[in-house]
């Protein structure tokens, strides 16, 4: 006996049965937990965490969405906490915003810059 292991692509996962393709939300409104999108956080050492919070904020029907799942995102939050290396830091996303906020900066200048320059052309011409 001969055995194949196919590996889908997430494009390629298609229910052969009825045609439409596996995303995060399945037809029949169930999480997808092993779609690429996830990442693989469903599955790490905070994946009770996550599914939780996920679960809750998918069936919310709290106005803002999600609201009242504050618990569930706090217990997710302070597991991601105990594995920096894993899931990143509050430090590096501020060091994220802070390289963001001087690139806006620098395209502010040099937006003004160039409307400078525009104006002084027109006014010595």
């Amino acid at each position: 006996m001969c055995y194949v292991k196919l590996t889908l692509t997430f494009l390629q996962q298609i229910n052969l049965y009825s045609g439409y393709v596996v995303g995060l939300i399945m037809p029949n409104g169930d999480i997808n937990w092993n779609c690429p999108c996830l990442g693989g956080m469903a599955a790490g050492p905070c994946g009770y965490q996550f599914r939780s919070a996920f679960s809750c904020f998918h069936r919310s029907d709290a106005d803002p969405k999600g609201s009242d799942c504050y618990d569930e995102f706090r217990q997710m939050q302070e597991c991601m906490s105990k594995y920096p290396t894993l899931y990143g830091t509050d430090k590096e996303d501020e060091d994220r915003e802070d390289e963001f906020a001087q690139l806006e900066k620098a395209d502010a200048l040099e937006k003004q810059d160039t409307e400078t320059i525009s104006r002084s052309k027109e006014s010595a011409s």
